[in-house]
C-alpha cells in the first residue's frame, strides 16, 4: 500500500474555454439530464485541458518532493508518470492513457486520490475536477482534500508509522509502517470510514487496543464528535453519525450526555496491541493544518525502550495489514 495514494484560481470549462482544437480527442459528452451516475457530471469533459494540467503538475513535483528517490541517471523533468501511478494508486497503463487525450472520464475516487497524489490545492483541485466533467467537490471540513504541506510532511515519514485523518475520525492516507502498525484504515465506506461509528458499532474496531485503555478512547473520540457537531451543525455528516450512534450504542448514548470536550490522553500516550510485537507504549503527536479539520498523527517511542526496538521491527513486517 502506498500513502500518497493516500488540491490557483482558474477558471472552468464553461468560464470562456477555447474551442476545442483536436479534432482526433473530441471532448466527452456529459450524460443527459437523468442519466448521469448521482446528478454529478455537469459539463463534458475536456481531454486536452485535463491531459495538459496533469502534466505540468506531475512535471512540477519533485522525486523528493512525494518521498521518493532522485536516482543517478533521471532525464525526466519532474515526476515519471508510473511514478503518479504508483502514489495515486492507479495502473501506470490508466494514468498515461489520460495524459495521452485518449483515457476514459475518470470517476470522482480517481480524481481525489490524483489530487492527493499531485499535491494540488483546493483550487487546482477543483479546476481538475471540472476538466474531467464533473461537479467540484465540496469544500466542507469533511472532504477528503489533504493539504499539499500535510502531504509533503507524510510523504517525509515514511520510515514512521504516521497517517492523516479528518475530523470525523476518517483516516485518509497512511504510510507504510502505520498499517504495519494498525491495519489499512483506508478501506472502509459509508459511516464505517470514521473510526468513531465502528468503535461503538464494532468491536473488531478495539483489537489494537488494551481492554484497561477502552474507556478513554471512548471518551476521546466521543469528545472529538462532538467538536464536529458542533462546528459543522446536525444537517452535516457529523450530525448523522451522531444519529446512528445514539440509536445504536448505549455507550454513546450515555457518553454523548455527559458533554464533554477537549478530553486528551495523558501526555498523549497511546498504547497499541501488535498481534506479533505484542504491547508498544507510544505517543502519538499530532500536527493540524489551520481550521483544526485535518491532524497529521505521528507514531513515536521513547529511545532505549523495549517500544523502541519494536517500532525498529516493523519494516519487516512490511506494509501488510497484521491484524487481517
Amino acid at each position: 500500500m502506498n500513502p500518497g495514494a493516500r488540491r490557483d484560481p482558474v477558471a472552468g470549462p464553461e468560464a470562456g474555454r477555447l474551442p476545442y482544437a483536436d479534432p482526433g480527442n473530441p471532448p466527452v459528452p456529459a450524460a443527459p439530464p437523468g442519466m448521469r451516475g448521482g446528478g454529478r457530471t455537469i459539463t463534458p469533459m475536456d481531454r486536452a485541458q485535463l491531459a495538459d494540467f496533469l502534466r505540468t503538475r506531475r512535471e512540477a513535483l519533485q522525486p523528493e518532493d512525494v518521498g521518493l528517490p532522485r536516482g543517478a541517471r533521471r532525464r525526466t523533468r519532474g515526476l515519471r508518470r508510473e511514478e503518479v501511478a504508483v502514489l495515486c494508486g492507479m495502473s501506470a497503463d490508466y494514468y498515461a492513457r489520460i495524459e495521452q487525450r485518449r483515457g476514459p472520464m475518470p470517476s470522482e475516487p480517481m480524481l481525489a486520490a490524483l489530487a492527493r497524489g499531485l499535491h494540488l490545492t483546493l483550487d487546482e483541485r477543483d479546476h481538475l475536477f471540472r476538466m474531467a466533467g464533473h461537479n467540484t467537490p465540496s469544500r466542507r471540513p469533511d472532504t477528503d482534500h489533504v493539504p499539499p504541506g500535510m502531504m509533503r510532511v507524510l510523504d517525509r515519514l515514511q520510515d514512521t508509522p504516521a497517517q492523516i485523518v479528518n475530523s470525523l475520525a476518517e483516516t485518509l492516507v497512511q504510510t507504510p509502517l502505520a498499517v504495519a502498525l494498525i491495519g489499512d484504515e483506508t478501506g472502509f465506506t459509508g459511516m464505517d470510514r470514521s473510526l468513531v461509528h465502528r468503535w461503538f458499532t464494532d468491536p473488531y474496531a478495539r483489537r489494537i487496543y488494551p481492554e484497561d485503555d477502552h474507556p478513554m478512547h471512548s471518551r476521546l473520540l466521543t469528545s472529538e464528535l462532538r467538536t464536529a457537531y458542533s462546528r459543522q451543525g446536525a444537517d452535516s455528516r457529523a450530525g448523522r453519525i451522531v444519529d446512528a450512534l445514539l440509536d445504536r450504542s448505549e455507550e454513546f448514548a450515555a457518553l454523548w450526555s455527559a458533554h464533554e470536550i477537549g478530553v486528551r490522553r495523558e501526555g498523549d500516550r497511546k498504547r497499541i496491541r501488535h498481534p506479533e510485537l505484542g504491547i508498544l507504549d507510544l505517543r502519538c503527536q499530532a500536527l493540524y493544518d489551520a481550521d483544526q479539520t485535518r491532524g497529521l498523527l505521528v507514531f513515536t517511542a521513547t529511545p532505549g525502550t523495549e517500544s523502541h526496538e519494536k517500532l525498529g521491527l516493523l519494516a519487516a513486517v512490511g506494509d501488510r495489514d497484521p491484524h487481517r
